[in-house]
């Protein structure tokens, strides 16, 4: 008898043996679950693969393709750099730098700002600017930073330092002293764990990979005071929530707190590797000539397709936009929650940061695989839902797409 080599027979062996993608993909390291799917173009809201087929993307590479694939205006901003130029050493200015730099920083809290080029990297430089901040002021003991549990904050040994994770140490300790972890959304947890010792409270204004779970204002509002009653800064990690996703520029900003850093990155970009922290002029005051750096953190590609998005999200109606389309998809994501509550519990998040909260978790990855197969990409967190994070750029059609094709997924799913 002979087996033949069809889609379906190659995704079957493959979910039986992890260990074929591996030799299929031998020159790759295994670190991710990637899926036997070789996308090739993507225009708009939609992924296209090898074989012409098309994904309504509501995953947005992770909440980067803020404004959806192969946007014309950051092609155009993109091109024309290139034929300028590529790199140039942090020894000099350039127009692309000065620009961006000025335009961001006016557009939000911050005095200052350093660029670099991924979010692990943005929550390193922060944790040196935290460091820096108390040295400078000759109270180098106040190293400790305060997290809060079901964060994450990247893979570097210093960002996992600062999560509370397990599962993703394991192997790599012993890692960097100087992180308490406290339980989430428990003021009176994070009042006790400040000491002589602490520098920081570091946090997600949402969880991303936590299961899109929000901070309230209240509780936002109520860290602040903690800060500046005990000279410690409030350090926000907006690197998945941040840069419009949730219908503000950075999503604090709906809570009436204003923070001393915040890390940017995922969107900042619109998919060109780009990140960023914006701190006050006395949060960064620690931070003087020489004590840090990045190769490409101010390329001037980056820069000019940073200027290029930052310039679509402050056009005016753009954030209000997010906001209404937003409530739209809300409501059919509930409806979808009533309709198949042996799957889903709930609705998290604000804006175009969403989750499904499910009911059976650890069938995470074959809800992800089942809407996948019908042409709908999310984005499973690590812990109990499925993030839905589209494309800054929806309609209400995208909507009614998404709806029907996740509900064909649930009544066609094994």
């Amino acid at each position: 008898m002979t087996i033949g080599t069809t889609p379906r027979m190659i995704r079957f062996l493959l979910e039986i043996n992890p260990l074929l993608t591996t030799m299929l993909h031998a020159p790759l390291l295994p670190v991710y679950r990637r899926a036997d799917t070789t996308m090739v173009r993507g225009e708009g809201c939609y992924l296209y693969d090898d074989n012409g087929r098309d994904y309504l993307d509501f995953a947005s590479g992770i909440a980067v393709n803020v404004l959806g694939h192969s946007h014309p205006k950051l092609v155009t901003a993109l091109k024309e750099q290139s034929e300028k130029l590529w790199h140039c050493s942090n020894l000099f200015h350039t127009d692309a730098l000065n620009r961006f730099a000025t335009e961001l920083v006016d557009a939000c809290f911050a005095d200052t700002v350093f660029f670099c080029s991924s979010g692990t990297e943005a929550v390193e430089s922060a944790i040196k600017m935290i460091r820096r901040y108390h040295f400078s002021k000759g109270q180098p003991e106040r190293f400790r930073i305060i997290t809060v549990e079901g964060a994450f904050h990247g893979r570097s040994t210093g960002a996992l330092a600062a999560c509370a994770h397990a599962a993703s140490k394991e192997g790599f300790t012993p890692l960097m002293d100087g992180f308490d972890h406290v339980a989430f959304h428990d003021i009176d947890a994070l009042k006790n764990a400040i000491t002589p010792h602490t520098a920081a409270i570091m946090l997600e204004t949402i969880q991303g990979e936590g299961g899109i779970r929000m901070h309230s204002a209240e509780y936002l509002q109520a860290v602040r005071q903690l800060a500046d009653q005990h000279g410690i800064l409030l350090v926000l990690d907006e690197i998945q929530c941040g840069y419009g996703r949730t219908g503000t520029l950075f999503a604090f900003e709906s809570s009436g707190i204003t923070p001393d850093i915040v890390t940017t990155a995922k969107g900042i970009g619109g998919g060109f590797p780009l990140a960023a922290v914006l701190a006050t002029s006395d949060a960064a005051s620690g931070m003087t000539r020489g004590t840090h750096g990045s190769t490409y953190g101010s390329n001037p590609l980056a820069m000019a397709v940073g200027h290029a998005v930052l310039t679509e999200l402050l056009a005016p109606g753009f954030l209000g936009r997010v906001i209404q389309i937003g409530d739209t998809l809300h409501a059919s994501l509930t409806a979808l929650c009533a309709d198949y509550p042996g799957h889903f519990t709930g609705v998290r998040g604000t804006g175009l940061m969403l989750g499904l909260a499910l009911k059976q978790p650890e069938r995470k990855y074959e809800l992800a695989d089942n809407l996948r197969a019908h042409g709908l990409l999310v984005a499973p967190a690590v812990t109990d839902a499925l993030r839905i994070l589209p494309p800054l750029i929806i309609e209400e059609a995208h909507v009614a797409e998404a709806n029907r094709r996740m509900r064909e997924a649930l009544e066609n799913g094994h």
